[in-house]
């Protein structure tokens, strides 16, 4: 089958149940709105929304179209291996961390981010300084997400990059405008449904034809001769022994040492997330949608079980020159392609759709986040709580969507082009390492403002930035930017002694750097009471 076929089967009638399915979200995502007369309707729904539907859209931007994709691609690429479902025992850990002690202090005040509460114990400079940090992070890290989904539509619909790309971010900008959270939370648990729908129709239908029995025996004999058991969960290797050091390592010790620090500081310090709890109406209903957001790994063993499927299938029907090109080129093609070339019209343009509408729902997420943040870091939180009340400030929240939605989309289109650059296509890899460069920063902040003690701001930015300078030296970003900029002989000088150390990693590291960082007396320092 050439590849120009695999576009071939993506027919008219998957484009009109495309079309059809986004309209649909639409009308259903303003219905469901409601007025947004305030900022405080428009960027915590008014404080309330069900826990439920709180906890259904946390689930729905964690998996996003990233873990849709890429999880059943990395299980393919690796021959069966599950090792990534052990990390979820930090995820489960960092949640229960950050329901019964975060939520308490967040909700003894009315705040609208973890950057309020920071600020208040920290000073107006260290309010900036986190909102500064949650703007980088949610530029890289969200540009992971949309690249994703462009990758499924360029690979089923033959268009550009650039445009697939540019229609996420126009959809993602109309739904965040028609209804403020209102409408990101309602629309983000109608493509957590469609995800279970399209995991579960994959996974059957997989089951169907080969049997599971077939499945575990063949994911089970995929090493050399057959006598390895790739379809494991618990990988206790000690990372010293790892000779993957420089990758993306799936580890028990990175699971339950270095990943609660990642989970915590996404629940916790990430608006992203974090603004979901805000929108509750009660402590203990934030407490519950957090707790039962942990549900996101039956999702994940969802997914490695189809990529599971999907490395049997190819190993049972063949591939062809094409395929395997395709599939040794990006691993990431896998999933999309086998949607679009065995299911039958129609189903295809469903599962894809939602793919395509569940990107829109985690980039609407984060231009509502990043519009509140800059907002508040802007004209302070008390001008912010004066004027809040009337549709001038609704405007301007609206006009800054405008702006970050131009920014992200132009972000996505440069991390394209690192990225068919890059050697290592593990998007998952990818999305943690982008996030790598704050979430240690961030955390280091939050617990400077919970801990109590003597904190320097001059001190904070000193270990922000240490941190930061540290992961570009070890990650591929910082050479490929300069070897772009045409400084080739400068990049290599700069990274040939760059150590060996799994992105993972840097969460723990970067928190103590930051941490330690405020501790210094650097300047004023400021007092950080309970």
């Amino acid at each position: 089958m050439p590849l120009a076929a695999i576009e071939t089967h993506f027919t008219s009638l998957d484009r009109a149940v495309v079309i059809g399915y986004m309209l649909l979200t639409t009308v259903i995502g303003h219905a469901l709105s409601g007025k947004n007369a305030t900022i405080r309707d428009f960027f915590l729904g008014g404080r309330s929304l069900p826990w439920w539907a709180v906890s259904g859209s946390m689930v729905a931007t964690e998996i996003s179209a990233l873990t849709f994709i890429g999880v059943p691609g990395g299980v393919f690429a690796l021959q069966g291996d599950w090792t990534y479902l052990q990390w979820g025992i930090g995820s489960v850990i960092a949640r229960f961390a950050v329901g019964y002690w975060l939520v308490p202090l967040y909700f003894k005040n009315e705040i609208y981010s973890p950057y309020d509460y920071m600020g208040a114990k920290l000073g107006e400079g260290v309010r900036r300084l986190v909102t500064g940090l949650f703007s980088l992070g949610a530029i890289l890290g969200q540009s992971v997400r949309v690249l994703v989904t462009a990758i499924i539509l360029t690979t089923v619909t033959g268009m550009r990059m650039e445009i697939c790309i540019l229609a996420i971010g126009a959809f993602a900008v109309v739904w965040t405008l028609m209804g403020g959270m209102r409408t990101v939370i309602w629309t983000d648990v109608i493509q957590f449904l469609i995800f279970i729908f399209g995991g579960l129709l994959a996974f059957g239908w997989l089951v169907g034809h080969l049997g599971w029995d077939s499945i575990v025996e063949i994911n089970r004999h995929a090493g050399p001769g057959g006598s390895i058991d790739k379809m494991r969960i618990f990988n206790f290797t000690p990372p010293w022994n790892d000779p993957n050091l420089p990758l993306l390592n799936y580890t028990f010790w990175i699971g339950v040492i270095a990943m609660p620090f990642q989970n915590f500081a996404a629940f916790g310090t990430d608006q992203l997330n974090a603004q979901r709890i805000f929108c509750c109406g009660s402590e203990k209903d934030a407490r519950k949608a957090m707790i039962w957001s942990s549900a996101s790994l039956l999702t994940t063993l969802l997914m490695l079980a189809v990529g599971a499927g999907l490395f049997a299938w190819y190993q049972t029907k063949g591939l062809t020159a094409d395929e395997a090109a395709k599939f040794a080129e990006n691993s990431n093609f896998v999933f999309p392609v086998w949607i679009t070339t065995v299911l039958p019209p129609g189903l295809t343009g469903l599962i894809l759709a939602g793919a395509f509408a569940a990107a829109i729902s985690s980039l609407d997420s984060v231009l509502a986040a990043l519009s509140q943040t800059s907002l508040s870091a802007w004209y302070g939180r008390a001008k912010l709580e004066q004027e809040g009340h009337g549709p001038a400030m609704v405007r301007r929240s609206r006009m800054m969507v405008v702006v970050w939605a131009i920014a992200l989309s132009g972000s996505a289109i440069l991390l394209a082009g690192g990225y068919a650059q890059n050697e290592n296509k593990n998007l998952i890899d990818l999305a943690f390492g982008m996030v790598a460069y704050t979430y240690g920063p961030l955390l280091g902040i939050l617990l400077a403002a919970i801990i109590p003690g003597r904190r320097s701001l001059n001190g904070l930015i000193a270990g922000t930035i240490a941190s930061i300078l540290i992961v570009a030296w070890v990650r591929p970003e910082l050479r490929q930017l300069l070897a772009s900029l045409g400084a080739e002989t400068l990049a290599d000088s700069l990274l040939t002694s760059r150590p060996r150390i799994a992105d993972p990693w840097f969460y723990p590291i970067n928190t103590a750097i930051t941490l330690l960082g405020a501790c210094l007396p650097l300047g004023r320092m400021t007092d950080a009471k309970l």
